[in-house]
């Protein structure tokens, strides 16, 4: 079966108040102790398998996990265990036999490969159920840590939301309430994950870029958005859960940004495909501009003092110059990303973005209206809800015509943008660079559905020609954060000739890296 759930890290301020209204009369206090088993050469976790025995009460359960969808579902077997007592039990794979998750577990352990333990977890677990819009939610509030094999501990405070019966948008309504009352952040690491990096001493892990489409010809056009919408967040959850937590490289903001820019693409340019739903999807798209402004200027800071400065620092010294002090350069480049992204409003945004996506992913979509969380109207709608209208009688199935459809008008805006850049101004460079962008992510997006050899030509166009507009972005944004220092040095104004150089010398490259881009017929012809 698949666990479809959400879960939540409890900040240290809100850790009381959310205790008192997880534990009302009906709430239920057990005590979870696991063991997380892996192979030497770790081929479980390679295979995005978990696997554990916890002891609930008097009772041992043994639990695999399977990769997830990356968003809420992920599949598990549970089997008691036989016997009692507080002595761990043998692991053995075959409980899980006659599953497809418990056939690649009892594949990679055909060679008897032993398994070990590398990690435990030790849960204090508040429960209860609720009931809402038809669906029956349990609320688990997890205190504890996990402990790996040389004693190393982290700490557990966690809210998650378990659907056992009903429709999925009642459990994101639910928790977009409890979000907002108690500042709560998505975590969508699992215990096993964060015990895994714990056990082998990962402080970071790689960000994560974006999958394949899973944009399909036939699909109805809302299950085609979904699609697009699930790709997009797939890529910005993870990356977005390792900034909050702390545990982030400057790449994570990177993908972050990315992913955010291909939900706002898809958001923007195929809002139809949602139907009744389009308006909200247009919303959503004009509501995400705010966090994703302010996580672009702690990306700019990261490309002046990373990427920029010690390039620049040689041309100074080649002057026989100072170099200069670019954090003070750099300032102003505020809230940090991961303030931003605990922010209420923010994480109310990506659960929007979840229901949407959920929403449209309906096989009979002509959807009918999303509700925001805390609007007004009807009680599920105060609570976030999706409200569904009646579904036309018949979908006109998704193809080719209809991408072009969508790719059309954006191909022609970015082509006319692009045909006398030399008198541009930046900030009409910026544009362009922003339409451009639209364009490559919308062509990845329907990617399944264009001809391949077309669209790999076109990208490679594309992607070199926004390098080019890139780079003359970042020597602007660079020259803005010099201009704006209070009593520039001799330095700034160097580097700041030295900047308007590089952008006059690479604004034909610009020129004639867009011009390829349109020599060929749009790649779904």
């Amino acid at each position: 079966m698949n666990e479809i759930e959400l879960k939540f890290e409890v900040p240290p301020a809100q850790a009381a108040a959310l205790a008192r209204a997880v534990a009302t009369p009906s709430a239920q206090v057990i005590r979870l102790q696991a063991a997380y088993a892996d192979t030497a050469d770790r081929r479980l976790a390679a295979a995005g398998l978990a696997l554990r025995l916890r002891r609930e009460g008097r009772r041992w359960v043994q639990t695999l996990k399977g990769r997830g969808d990356g968003l809420m579902a992920r599949p598990e077997h549970e089997v008691p265990v036989s016997g009692g007592g507080a002595a761990l039990p043998a692991f053995d794979a075959t409980r899980h036999a006659g599953l497809p998750v418990g056939q690649r577990l009892i594949a990679l352990l055909a060679d008897d490969a032993p398994l070990q333990v590398l990690y435990r977890t030790d849960i204090r677990r508040t429960r209860r159920r609720v009931r809402i819009a038809g669906a029956t939610v349990e609320l688990s509030h997890d205190r504890g840590h996990i402990e790996a094999a040389a004693g190393q501990r982290l700490v557990v405070n966690e809210l998650e939301f378990e659907l056992l019966a009903g429709p999925s948008a009642a459990l994101v309504a639910l928790a977009s309430r409890w979000v907002r009352r108690h500042g709560l952040w998505w975590d969508v690491r699992t215990k096993s994950e964060r015990g895994f990096r714990l056990a082998e001493g990962l402080h970071e892990v790689p960000a994560v870029h974006a999958a394949a489409s899973a944009v399909a010809e036939g699909q109805a056009p809302g299950q085609a958005l979904a699609a697009m919408l699930h790709g997009a967040l797939s890529q910005v959850l993870p990356n977005a859960a390792e900034i909050a937590a702390g545990t982030a490289a400057p790449e994570h903001l990177h993908q972050l940004r990315v992913g955010l820019r291909r939900l706002r693409s898809v958001l923007r340019e195929a809002a139809p495909l949602a139907g009744a739903a389009a308006a909200e999807a247009r919303a959503l798209e004009r509501d995400w501009a705010g966090p994703f402004g302010a996580l672009g200027a702690a990306r700019d800071a990261d490309v002046l003092t990373g990427d920029l400065a010690p390039d620049l620092d040689v041309a100074l010294a080649a002057a026989g110059l100072p170099p200069l002090t670019w954090t003070a350069a750099a300032s102003g480049f505020s809230p940090e990303p991961a303030a931003v992204l605990h922010r209420p409003e923010v994480q109310a945004l990506l659960l929007r973005s979840l229901a949407l996506t959920l929403l449209t992913a309906q096989p009979d979509v002509g959807t009918g209206p999303v509700r925001r969380p805390g609007s007004r109207g009807s009680a599920q709608a105060a609570q976030g809800a999706v409200v569904q209208a009646d579904a036309p009688a018949a979908v006109q199935p998704f193809d080719r015509a209809a991408a072009a459809d969508l790719l059309q008008p954006l191909w022609k805006r970015v082509r006319r943008d692009a045909r006398n850049i030399s008198a541009a101004s930046p900030e009409a460079l910026h544009t362009l660079r922003k339409r451009a962008k639209r364009l490559r992510y919308m062509m990845e997006a329907l990617a399944p559905l264009l001809p391949p050899k077309r669209l790999r030509r076109a990208m490679a166009a594309l992607k070199r020609a926004l390098n080019c507009l890139g780079e003359l972005n970042d020597l602007h944004t660079a020259d803005a954060r010099l201009a704006a220092l209070p009593e520039p040095a001799a330095s700034a104004w160097f580097v700041r000739g030295l900047l308007a150089e590089r952008r006059r010398q690479g604004l034909p490259a610009a020129q004639r890296a867009l011009a390829a881009v349109f020599e060929a017929p749009p790649p779904w012809r």
